[in-house]
């Protein structure tokens, strides 16, 4: 069997792979974590590799041995169980994840964050930096990604720019969560209503329970957000109630606050373009984990939530 210095081979913030798997067994075999699928003639095995893999998703139709969970946790991947296509998480209104159990996680980060988070002002900076880096960031995506850029979506076009700058200067000039909360919800709807325009489905409307193609989408590429998010947050220590910006009385508020640093930038457009183009879940699945790794969503995520606990902290972390 790997041994777990083997497994941990692969940074958190380099590994690659994201799954979800339907309608199969998970288990593990001659020391490595596979699943099973029904076959007409015969079962067919097909191998994870869990030490480039930060999250599984095991959708209808699915079951886990304690082996595999075994090994997973060894591996540092994060396990959820959740509905057909990728969302809901089984968990009702917050996301949770079963994390592997590990006691030797870093130490420096968790301290350095709860050194601001009981000073609402200094809570209030952070939560003002995460949403400077979302907008930072969406600039950044939309002005090299070609692919984007040739459908429409481009941060030079001076809508955008000045819709940008404006969403900017709100920020910076908010004098507390509440009105930041507003001027965020300003502009994703804004960004919706950009997105829709570029797709040509003005009739768009955004409703986490219906079942078109945008909507159903924006679902399910959130939540592969969300995977990212929660790792980030579980190899760094950090629990995931202590938000910045959402809910603080949900157990899961943190990861929609780190979420958020990507979900306008790559799952939006995304969604609406694989919309247009009548993709499959799967083809959109691949789209994200494709953008995802080629702007490096999670290093984005790691390096925002590290540089702001380590602002606090005497320490200085060390790669996760």
């Amino acid at each position: 069997m790997e041994q777990l210095t083997d497994l941990k081979a692969v940074l958190h913030s380099k590994r690659a792979n994201i799954y979800y798997l339907e309608k199969c067994r998970v288990m593990q075999k001659d020391g490595r974590v596979l699943y099973l699928t029904d076959a007409r003639e015969q079962n067919q095995y097909w191998n994870i590799p869990i030490a480039n893999t930060t999250v599984l998703l095991l959708g209808t139709g699915t079951s886990l041995t304690q082996a595999a969970v075994r090994m997973l946790a060894s591996a540092g991947v994060l396990v959820g169980f959740c509905g057909g296509g990728g969302t809901p998480l089984l968990s009702a209104n917050e996301v949770e994840w079963m994390t592997p159990q590990s006691e030797y996680r870093p130490t420096e980060y968790i301290q350095g964050w709860m050194s601001f988070w009981f000073d609402e002002d200094k809570r209030l900076g952070v939560a003002k930096t995460f949403q400077l880096a979302r907008i930072e960031y969406l600039r950044s995506v939309w002005r090299k990604d070609r692919e984007l850029m040739a459908a429409g979506f481009n941060a030079n076009d001076s809508h955008i720019k000045a819709m940008l700058e404006n969403t900017a200067k709100a920020i910076e000039q908010a004098p507390k969560i509440t009105k930041l909360l507003q001027i965020e919800a300003a502009l994703t709807k804004q960004l919706y209503k950009v997105a829709a325009t570029i797709t040509r489905q003005d009739d768009f409307v955004r409703e986490r329970n219906a079942y078109d193609k945008a909507n159903t989408f924006l679902n399910h590429g959130n939540y592969l957000a969300y995977g990212l998010a929660a790792t980030t947050l579980w190899v760094l220590g950090i629990p995931h109630g202590f938000a910045v910006m959402h809910g603080k009385t949900r157990r899961g508020a943190l990861v929609f606050d780190v979420a958020d640093l990507v979900k306008d930038a790559l799952i939006l457009p995304w969604s609406f373009v694989c919309a247009m183009e009548n993709a499959t879940e799967q083809e959109f699945r691949q789209q994200c984990l494709q953008t995802f790794t080629d702007h490096k969503a999670l290093d984005m995520m790691f390096e925002k939530v590290k540089s702001v606990a380590l602002q606090y902290h005497e320490g200085k972390g060390e790669n996760p």
